[in-house]
């Protein structure tokens, strides 16, 4: 069994970003080429910098459902007035958290997100994910490498 878990969030929170819609969720190469676009673009005039002052300075990349369309995005934690970002509404309740570790940070994102829907979300009968959206996190650990950790909100089924 994959390593995860449970935790409650007692309140609703935000989180602040820049990114993109994806038309085609099953377009992964374009999809891929968009959010690259997009996070080059914000990286070089400077918004993800600024974003990450107003905030506690960790960057996450954000999947969520905008308009009944997929988006990606990177952004922070919190609700701020950033030109050209959007502010995402995250619900309280249960997150199925999955962490990962690994020595590229560019990867270990792709490599968790690979992994909770490639296999592990089935795997886990007793809860669902309910969206809107996830959020994913890496950051240099104490080791040299990388941690990383993807929060999905998740509801438990009834049986």
């Amino acid at each position: 069994m994959s390593n995860y878990a449970i935790k409650t969030i007692s309140e609703n929170f935000k989180m602040t970003a820049f990114g993109v819609t994806l038309e085609d969720y099953n377009d992964w190469a374009g999809n891929a080429a968009a959010t690259a676009a997009k996070k080059a673009e914000i990286t070089e005039n400077g918004k993800l910098a600024e974003l990450l002052a107003l905030a506690d300075g960790q960057e996450y990349q954000i999947n969520y459902a905008i308009d009944r369309k997929a988006w990606r995005g990177f952004g922070v934690m919190g609700a701020f007035d950033a030109e050209g970002a959007v502010v995402l509404d995250f619900l309280a309740g249960d997150y199925l958290v999955v962490p990962g570790t690994g020595a590229d940070k560019d990867r270990l994102a792709d490599e968790i997100t690979g992994r909770v829907f490639g296999g592990l979300l089935q795997e886990i009968a007793e809860y669902k994910y309910v969206g809107p959206g996830n959020s994913i996190f890496v950051r240099a650990a104490d080791n040299g490498g990388f941690y990383g950790e993807m929060w999905l909100r998740v509801k438990k089924v009834e049986g």
